[in-house]
């Protein structure tokens, strides 16, 4: 077990209180958690100070104590760090307990409000089959080569993060690619660790629950740019007017891609239909099997990416034509009677404008596009009106519906969408709070070849109401509906 002085050799602390002398057995910021020989971590969050934790951790028989303020009394047997930044400090401890797994394999982050989740799914099964040992972080799932890991936040916790990265390495793993979060930088969970890569898909309006205001969202994912080293590549989107901005500052080899502006990797659509993209990628011609303008951005990406981390162009460009998207992306169903369902994880803004402008790209002017659609609670409120307003100008018809509402009431959150419905939008608009109710009813309005674009939930197959999680899966019951009214 190492010693405390070895994993302060990154921290600059304030003061340290007893000996560095002493081995550390395991590492928590819960002091529930705590045990004897562990180093417990008072970290200020949204929620709750740990601060008011440390006597609990002590009692535990937790060996060290990492803060920001030295408790009033302070007991002989125990270590304490005082620093300014005790998530800084957890990232650094972290990435050292675990034997810095970063620096042993290549990690690729994603950062960006939408595409995310594809981006590093496409690289985890592109690199798969390209023949590496490959993990992968996601909103969806964590993922070593094909032993899966239930996610539950989009970038873990530096400690949860550091331990999957050293289970990776030992599994043998090159790459790691995962998914960088807002929260995640601005909370240190990345601290520490040394990236090999860093992608931006795009910024938009999300989390200004969180970051309050927009700038502040923008400097969060600048953050990681920021941090990166010179060994490092930084590719952006360059027909996103933010792109550039995160290359400023950075020390990283600078790369673009593009199918607008010109940029380093470049991409035209040649076709966009339900079957998939026909794209023309650096003057080759290659046929995807994902849909809309948004996922020629994502494979472009991807395809950067590899050509960066030393892939073979015309290799990478063979694999990603027999590639899917992520749980929950563009996810469609066909009906016996030819409706086309599509499930998307689409809860922002512009994800939900993207999705419905694919869906107007290729649908056909007799099939009508019925869109089920709902805001959670208890996250950023002032998307709600917008994002009603967006399902209106894109669908014939619209139905707004719960999505894990928490602790808000669901009917509330469907008042704040519906005053973004415009006058002559109301009545081709319904509220359905029920959100099984919501697709009963979209269905039974849907005719032959007609489309229905359930959004919100994506990979999620769970409702949260007040705290509790029921079973709740929107394409699963999307097929159940089709059968059971026959369409």
């Amino acid at each position: 077990m190492p010693l405390l002085s070895a994993l302060l050799a990154d921290v600059k602390p304030i003061q340290v209180v007893g000996s560095e002398a002493v081995e550390v057995l395991g590492l928590t910021f819960d002091s529930r958690q705590a045990a004897a020989g562990m180093a417990f971590f008072a970290i200020r969050g949204v929620q709750a100070d740990g601060h008011a934790y440390i006597s609990k951790a002590v009692e535990a028989g937790t060996a060290v104590v990492i803060c920001e303020q030295l408790p009033e009394t302070q007991a002989p047997a125990v270590t304490y760090v005082q620093v300014a930044d005790s998530a800084e400090a957890m990232g650094y401890i972290a990435a050292a307990f675990y034997g810095h797994p970063a620096k042993q394999l290549k990690l690729v982050g994603v950062t960006g409000t939408n595409g995310k989740t594809t981006c590093v799914t496409l690289l985890h099964k592109l690199f798969r089959e390209l023949g590496y040992q490959v993990g992968m972080l996601s909103t969806v799932q964590n993922q070593i080569n094909e032993t899966v890991i239930p996610a539950t936040h989009t970038t873990p916790d530096a400690i949860n993060l550091n331990n999957l990265l050293a289970k990776m390495v030992k599994a043998g793993c090159s790459y790691c690619f995962m998914e960088v979060s807002s929260h995640a930088l601005v909370q240190h969970r990345v601290t520490g660790l040394q990236f090999a890569g860093a992608i931006f898909t795009n910024i938009t309006h999300d989390h200004l629950d969180y970051h309050k205001t927009f700038e502040e969202y923008i400097r969060a994912k600048k953050l990681f740019f920021d941090n990166l080293t010179k060994s490092a590549f930084a590719l952006v989107n360059a027909d996103d007017k933010r792109g550039n901005v995160m290359l400023q500052n950075t020390k990283a080899k600078t790369y673009t891609y593009a199918l607008r502006t010109a940029a380093d990797f470049k991409a035209r659509i040649l076709d966009n239909s339900i079957q998939g993209l026909h794209l023309e990628l650096e003057g080759k011609e290659v046929y995807c099997k994902l849909i809309g303008t948004f996922n020629a951005y994502n494979l472009l990406a991807v395809y950067g990416a590899a050509n960066l981390l030393g892939e073979d162009p015309d290799e990478v460009l063979t694999v990603l034509s027999s590639l899917s998207s992520a749980a929950g992306r563009f996810d469609y169903i066909v009906s016996d009677t030819q409706i086309t369902g599509i499930v998307d994880y689409a809860h922002t803004p512009d994800a939900l404008q993207n999705v419905l402008n694919t869906i107007k790209q290729i649908r056909r002017p007799d099939q009508q596009v019925i869109t089920v659609v709902g805001c959670g609670g208890n996250r950023d409120a002032t998307k709600r009106p917008i994002m009603a307003d967006i399902a209106c100008q894109y669908s014939d018809r619209v139905i707004l519906t719960s999505d894990n509402p928490r602790f808000e009431d669901p009917q509330e959150i469907l008042n704040q969408m519906q005053a973004g419905v415009k006058p002559p939008d109301l009545k081709k608009t319904l509220t359905v709070v029920d959100r099984k109710e919501a697709i009963k009813t979209a269905c039974m309005l849907a005719q032959n070849q007609d489309i229905i674009l359930i959004a919100g939930k994506g990979h999620e197959t769970y409702q949260e109401v007040k705290g509790v999680k029921t079973d709740f899966d929107d394409k699963k019951i999307l097929a159940q509906l089709f059968q059971v009214l026959g369409k």
